[in-house]
């Protein structure tokens, strides 16, 4: 099956607290290299035996562990609402219970009941946990509600003890999942097969000194985003980044840090892409003279002359070869959409991807975007908060609807 939008299915991943949770990272692993689009959610206790980290590493965006300190006011709703199905491995009898009773004090059992996706919960505890009363009462609700229960197997438990209650093998969950969604179109696993893509991402920085600079506060967070999902999909990807995040196997880096820098690393490549997404801040001015020491607050205060740095996205699209695709994109904290149209039509931009950085959620620094995409037709289309993951999916669907 395809989500709703077109892209991959969406599965969020919920992980308990208990020595199973690190088969999750398994399950994880295999439901990616499947085609599914796995958002993990860990529970509070569940990091005390596996780290966020380990999930961001292998899912299709970074963990999810808060309901009320990430930068999202809802992320719940918005989980339940995306999600195509939820999957809980391991379950323990606490969220069992929570789940049954209809109680919500966490962001994995938020989105359980803010979801109207199918859900499955693998169960995983002791021998005497699982065989509880209590526990199989609340189960035997969940299965009337239509919530699949993959069981548990025998085997050996923590402790060295023998029994039911060890959770069921990583493959056994995948393919119980799959079984559920149906067939996946996984068409887009290599639709840039034999096509480079030239991204840029992060703020550069612009010295003053050898200590101070002007800069942004962009992470470069977005562009990563767009690169590694390329990657994904099979493109040959050149990114050039002021960002020290990592980036996925086999996608070329090239590290730069000013204006000038990244204009003369874009301009070398662009002219062989197919595909060139400018999410870079790059600043629009910067000192005409850097000090080549650094300067003293007792030699008073400096007076500092900007110019202009050099306008890439207005250079690719002056030269864009005939065939190419030009995303740009429009950091703006008004009329936004009025803001893009113009800058979409100056710079000669296929597609303009802007955003509002005022608005909660969508801002710098965050995993999160609310944009809106412009083309050269005239199109506007506003697209809800989502991951930037999520977004670069949609950047690139966007895309292959302009190549044809």
């Amino acid at each position: 099956m395809t989500s709703s939008s077109g892209a991959s299915p969406r599965v969020v991943l919920g992980v308990c607290g208990g020595i199973a949770a690190y088969k999750a990272v398994e399950v994880c692993r295999r439901l990616v290299d499947a085609g599914v689009h796995v958002t993990p959610v860990l529970t509070a206790s569940a990091t005390k035996f596996v780290t966020p980290l380990t999930f961001s590493a292998l899912a299709s965006e970074p963990a999810l562990t808060e309901l009320f300190d990430g930068p999202e006011a809802i992320p719940h709703t918005r989980l339940g609402q995306q999600a195509d199905l939820v999957l809980v491995a391991p379950a323990t009898a606490r969220l069992i219970g929570a789940y049954a009773a209809g109680i919500s004090s966490d962001l994995l059992t938020a989105t359980l009941l803010a979801t109207r996706a199918p859900v499955l919960v693998a169960p995983a505890m002791h021998t005497e946990m699982w065989e509880h009363p209590a526990v199989q009462e609340n189960l035997a609700t969940l299965r009337r509600r239509g919530v699949g229960v993959i069981g548990p197997e025998e085997g050996r438990l923590a402790g060295g003890d023998v029994g039911a209650g060890r959770l069921a093998a990583p493959e056994a969950i995948v393919a119980a999942v799959l079984e559920r969604l149906g067939p996946i179109d996984t068409s887009s696993a290599s639709s840039l097969a034999g096509t480079t893509v030239v991204v840029t991402a992060g703020g550069t920085r612009e010295p003053i000194d050898p200590v101070r600079f002007l800069g942004n506060r962009s992470s470069g967070k977005m562009g990563h985003a767009v690169a590694a999902e390329a990657a994904r999909r099979g493109a040959h990807v050149i990114l050039v980044t002021t960002a020290s995040a990592g980036v996925p196997d086999g996608v070329e880096v090239v590290r730069v840090e000013t204006a000038q820098q990244m204009a003369d690393a874009v301009l070398a490549v662009a002219p062989r892409a197919g595909i060139v997404v400018m999410a870079a801040a790059v600043a629009d001015f910067r000192p005409r003279s850097v000090a080549g020491t650094k300067l003293k607050k007792a030699d008073g205060v400096p007076e500092i002359v900007l110019e202009r740095t050099p306008d890439i996205l207005a250079a690719l699209g002056a030269a864009k070869p005939e065939g190419q695709v030009l995303v740009g994109f429009a950091a703006e904290t008004h009329e936004v959409c009025a803001n893009a149209a113009a800058k979409l039509a100056a710079k000669h931009v296929d597609l303009m991807v802007a955003n509002d950085v005022t608005a909660p959620g969508a801002g710098f620094e965050v995993d999160t975007n609310r944009a809106v995409l412009l083309d050269s037709a005239g199109r506007v289309d506003e697209q809800p908060l989502m991951t930037k993951a999520a977004l670069a999916a949609v950047i690139l669907d966007r895309i292959s609807k302009e190549q044809q």
